[in-house]
């Protein structure tokens, strides 16, 4: 059968020439070798974070006279920091992750000032790319249930948002306050509520984001961190897939190959019910090793926030009554009794 390669590409964010590519699309659902995938992502990697660091910023000696062809640092020159030789690097940033130690990775990490993030990142993709080859695995469509004992804690936490992110940053529970906090979120027509459909594609993510710019960079560069974890994860592809084909913020962001990784901050609303909002938030896994987290937003005490976090504490309640109230199924206690007929 044959194959229809959709290749999806995008201006190198970094300024230079050519097209750099965001992701393949076959039109009749066939993978390509998934090692193939993994290996072209350490390439791209590698070059970005390559690129990004000055010969100054190594600690390198540098000469007025000299013209550099490529930005930032050559491969000889990482291979040189890293204490391999430049033969062995070269290979290595095109993929090749053969027999590659715990001490090479040491000395990659120096070379090209790799964060925590960034380093279990390449460690993912090496150690995917070494491995037998896989199909992608299609995770299920209905998201794995919360188990009651999260739920329950969630619930018992009055007065703080809680919700319960997967590595796609999909919401899969939540207590009544989260999901207050999230309503615009949970407006998604597309099934289980996702922040980073709405971050790229609901035109209201702006607005109820202050810091939209922040948001969508964290967003990416957690589905990046994801995909070096689980490359063969499809819905992710899919998500990715989506994005890609309807959002060029997200496309210029993705092409950047920057990943991180988020345990806590200050999120800075705009909610459409109680204005402004500055929550610090904390992100704890589920499970040691695992990217499903409970994440709960912490306002500052006697803050604005607090009390603007107690006016949609309130006004949810409401909601949900008024909900209750609607569904509910009529008794003849409820029944409107007919208006007797005027005597005169």
């Amino acid at each position: 059968m044959a194959v229809l390669l959709v290749r999806v590409t995008e201006r190198d964010p970094h300024g230079a020439g050519g097209a750099r590519r965001v992701g393949d699309v076959t039109a009749d659902d066939q993978p390509r070798d998934p090692r193939e995938e993994v290996r072209a992502e350490i390439r791209e990697f590698l070059s970005t974070r390559r690129a990004r660091i000055t010969s100054e910023q190594a600690g390198l000696p540098t000469y007025g006279h000299e013209r550099r062809r490529v930005a930032g640092l050559r491969r000889e020159e990482v291979a040189l920091l890293a204490g391999v030789s430049p033969q062995y690097y070269v290979r290595l940033e095109r993929g090749d992750a053969t027999g590659i130690s715990e001490s090479i990775i040491d000395g990659i990490t120096h070379a090209l000032q790799l964060d925590e993030a960034e380093r279990a990142h390449l460690v993912h993709l090496l150690r995917t790319a070494g491995t037998p080859r896989r199909t992608r695995r299609r995770t299920p469509a209905a998201a794995k249930p919360v188990r009651p004992s999260i739920q329950r804690l969630m619930d018992s936490m009055h007065g703080t948002p809680a919700v319960v992110l997967n590595g796609r940053l999909e919401i899969l529970a939540a207590n009544a306050l989260g999901r207050a906090l999230f309503s615009p979120v949970y407006a998604d027509p597309e099934g289980t509520p996702s922040n980073a459909r709405f971050v790229f594609l609901d035109p209201q993510a702006t607005t109820f984001f202050r810091d939209w710019d922040t948001v969508a960079n964290d967003t990416v560069a957690i589905l990046r961190a994801e995909a070096g974890r689980d490359p063969h994860d499809r819905d992710l592809s899919d998500l990715v897939g989506q994005l890609s084909t309807r959002s060029d913020d997200f496309r210029l962001r993705w092409a950047a190959h920057n990943v991180r990784i988020h345990s806590t901050g200050v999120k800075l609303f705009h909610h459409p019910v109680v204005g402004d909002l500055d929550l610090p938030y904390e992100s704890l896994p589920l499970a040691p090793g695992s990217t499903t987290s409970l994440v709960g937003y912490t306002p500052e005490p006697d803050s604005a926030a607090h009390d603007a976090l107690a006016l949609l504490a309130s006004w949810a309640a409401s909601e949900a009554g008024a909900d209750r109230r609607a569904h509910a199924p009529q008794t003849k206690a409820h029944r409107a009794t007919p208006t007797p007929p005027d005597p005169t």
